[in-house]
């Protein structure tokens, strides 16, 4: 990628030029995931938390062709923007956005791929994608995985996202050699849900011992995967099992009546949660992704002060 293609800004390069920690996230949650109006009130938040924890955030996206790393307020707003009318763009996206000066939100796959290109290591998201319900048959799995197994990036996350199916996606990730750690819990998180009723490999239980695995897989483990920290939403806000558990059923019974497959599943899942649980998954989706930032921007702190 050329210099005229990956711009980053001035706190974000200051931050990597003093060896001080950088949180990069993503803007496809922003331009696709949420609301207009909460969508910018959220990309405020997460930016203040990461900066109150003594990081520098880093909002990703690709407008006019040129792959930013750290937005100003008013490329948030126009990321935040309906009328904007940004693509979402994966990894294999973005070679065309750059070269035909396209303009996109990133998703975790092109996010994680433009944060090691920018030097960033740190990454808060809410949910993974992975592998989809049926993709035995469909062969429907997320970029994200693959992304993960080729790239030294750290995603905090709150697991998999529970539309999907997560046995497998823990599969592919023990199979791509992705280690999987979760935040202060035993138990795999499942996005809305605390719990998804797996085991995690690993349990870390502070900052600074996920900043240990991350500095060892680094820099003593040969390859180039990257690393899962799955950190379970607030237990405040989990989404009550029972609710959830009927929304995916129905989401799942209204995919299927309207034979919506591919890209489009995730989405349309997501847009049914929120409308018919009346904003309860809006609210814990943003408080999970909040609780990730301020994670993350701790360990990315934790790994600046290690030895």
């Amino acid at each position: 990628m050329t210099a005229r293609q990956l711009l980053v800004n001035e706190e974000v390069a200051d931050a990597l030029a003093q060896g001080r920690g950088v949180v990069a996230l993503e803007s496809t949650l922003l331009a696709h995931g949420l609301p207009a109006g909460r969508n910018r009130e959220v990309a405020a938040r997460l930016e203040s938390v990461i900066r109150t924890a003594g990081a520098a955030p880093a909002t990703i996206a690709v407008l006019d062709g040129v792959a930013r790393i750290g937005l100003s307020d008013l490329e948030l707003d126009r990321v935040c923007d309906p009328t904007a009318d940004l693509v979402k763009l994966s990894r294999r996206d973005l070679g065309p956005a750059l070269g035909l000066r396209g303009s996109g939100a990133t998703t975790v796959a092109s996010t994680a791929a433009l944060a090691h290109s920018a030097g960033i290591t740190l990454f808060a998201t809410g949910g993974m994608g992975g592998v989809h319900r049926g993709a035995e048959t469909s062969w429907d799995v997320s970029a994200d995985l693959d992304v993960l197994a080729s790239t030294p990036v750290t995603v905090v996350c709150s697991g998999v996202k529970s539309i999907l199916d997560i046995p497998a996606t823990l599969e592919v990730l023990e199979s791509r050699s992705v280690p999987v750690l979760s935040y202060r819990t035993d138990d795999f998180p499942a996005f809305y849900l605390r719990d998804s009723g797996l085991p995690s490999p690993w349990r870390v239980d502070s900052p600074e011992a996920a900043a240990a695995v991350v500095a060892a897989h680094g820099s003593s483990v040969p390859g180039s995967s990257g690393v899962v920290l799955a950190n379970p939403i607030p237990a405040v806000h989990e989404m009550p099992r029972d609710l959830h558990d009927e929304l995916l059923r129905s989401g799942l019974e209204l995919l299927a009546a309207r034979g919506v497959h591919g890209k489009d599943v995730t989405p349309m899942l997501l847009e049914h949660f929120h409308h018919a649980s009346g904003g309860v998954s809006l609210d814990a989706n943003e408080e999970l992704v909040v609780s990730n930032a301020e994670l993350a921007a701790a360990v990315a702190v934790a790994l600046t002060e290690s030895p």
